[in-house]
């Protein structure tokens, strides 16, 4: 997949959920109402995968950066054959996106990765300007 601009993508939502176990359920079941307004089918076949996805990066900001971050930020994109959404929290270690492949096979940020690339998207790591929080990127074709 070449590279989306994801500040031309006609359509917009922000969910902001405290770090708790909840955020992950209220993140899916957002994703989900999204792709419905969007036209998006459920039974798309990348839908499942990109739920997966998304409950993941969730699931690791709840578990990783609590501790740092008030709350974690959902952010969901669409347009014309894509889907993008990033997870963002205050927490300022950056894993190595692609790394995790090769240091850490099977973990849930690796698990990440190889869907992502298995469904031809993208998957990029996004600082904070201060340093101090970082997003997570995820853009699919649809």
């Amino acid at each position: 997949m070449t590279a989306v601009q994801l500040e031309t993508l006609p359509y917009r939502h922000v969910l902001t959920v405290p770090p708790v176990g909840s955020a992950v359920r209220i993140a899916r079941e957002t994703a989900e109402l999204v792709l419905v307004e969007c036209g998006v089918g459920l039974c798309h076949p990348s839908v499942g995968p990109a739920l997966l996805i998304l409950a993941e990066l969730v699931t690791n900001a709840v578990r990783h950066a609590a501790a740092l971050t008030p709350t974690i930020t959902v952010t969901y994109a669409y347009g014309p054959g894509v889907l993008a959404f990033a997870v963002h929290d205050r927490h300022p270690y950056q894993p190595p996106m692609y790394g995790a492949l090769a240091t850490a096979p099977g973990s849930g940020l690796a698990t990440v990765v190889e869907m992502t690339m298995e469904l031809g998207g993208t998957a990029v790591m996004r600082g904070d300007a201060d340093g101090r929080g970082k997003s997570i990127w995820i853009t699919l074709p649809l």
